[in-house]
């Protein structure tokens, strides 16, 4: 049955002009298919340079959104409508006002983990992979990060000439990783390499032996030496970690690492967006424009 699927896929994908492109989180046989598989910061930038007319988006909302709002002559559709991140939604357009007034000279860092009326409201934004760059090459001293607090406790740990002003927003993925879980992990596999994200809260940053994005982390397993790794982010990244290293182990650290809203989607899920693209990412025009600027900064000041 998967086989007819995955056929019908490649027939309509050809007829349509269609590309689907694949977070990382996203369940292994979504990846399998996929054109293009990436975190966040790849994916938005690869959207802009596709040939083709239709994305088909395997992600939540606030990724097809980004590829939206930097290439709005292209068809956006989601694989599910429903599948959502509740961290893009923990900061407020008010909030960010009001820490504006406090601090005239702010610079408001939003990560891309964001819905686009918060991007419009923000001076650049940042991917976990190129924030430190980013953040480092701003003029301005205040920095209010949004909306991921642990991210940006992070980054103000290694620029610690400016001032943060933190969000109280959070993935609940990395927070349900606990240091005792990373501990009790360790202690059956002793030899195993701590890889984390930087969403992950302090405590748990502490014990790992490398802190990076979901892309960085595959780099940096594929790139070591050592055979065996304590993997402290979603495990949908499992998928792409065995792709590329066949030969090394890899080992949760709990049993919380699962995103069901990535899990949403299915070989099923992209077929019907195919059938029926009825999940098209629709933006206002005005909105698209002011959301715009901080996105083409970012990915200016990544270079």
């Amino acid at each position: 049955m998967d086989q007819e699927i995955k056929q019908r896929i490649e027939t309509l994908k050809k007829e349509k002009d269609a590309v689907i492109l694949a977070h990382y989180y996203v369940d292994g046989e979504v990846q399998e298919i996929a054109d293009y598989v990436g975190d966040s910061y790849y994916l938005a930038e690869l959207a802009t340079t596709v040939p083709q007319k239709t994305i088909i988006f395997c992600g939540v909302s606030f990724m097809g959104e980004s590829a939206k709002i930097l290439s709005p002559e292209k068809t956006v559709i989601m694989a599910d409508r429903s599948a959502d991140c509740p961290m893009a939604h923990m900061v407020e357009v008010e909030k960010i006002r009001e820490v504006r007034k406090e601090y005239p000279e702010v610079a408001v860092v939003c990560y891309v983990n964001s819905m686009a009326e918060i991007k419009a409201e923000s001076d650049v934004c940042v991917t976990s992979s190129n924030a430190l760059k980013i953040v480092k090459k701003l003029p301005n001293k205040d920095i209010f990060f949004i909306p991921d607090e642990n991210l940006g406790r992070f980054i103000a740990k290694k620029v610690p000439e400016k001032h943060f002003i933190f969000n109280d927003g959070f993935c609940h993925v990395h927070k349900s990783i606990h240091a005792e879980d990373v501990k009790k992990a360790k202690e059956l596999h002793p030899e195993a390499v701590v890889l984390a994200h930087p969403e992950c809260t302090g405590d748990v940053l502490e014990l790992a032996d490398f802190v990076g994005s979901t892309s960085q982390i595959i780099d940096y397993a594929t790139n070591s030496d050592e055979k065996v790794f304590l993997i402290c982010t979603e495990m949908g990244v499992f998928y792409e970690l065995l792709q590329k290293n066949p030969e090394k182990k890899f080992f949760s650290v709990g049993h919380r690492q699962f995103c069901p809203n990535m899990k949403k989607i299915h070989l099923d899920s992209v077929l019907r967006a195919l059938e029926n693209p009825e999940e098209e990412v629709e933006m206002d025009e005005a909105m698209r424009q002011r959301a715009v600027g901080p996105l083409a900064r970012m990915l200016e000041l990544a270079k």
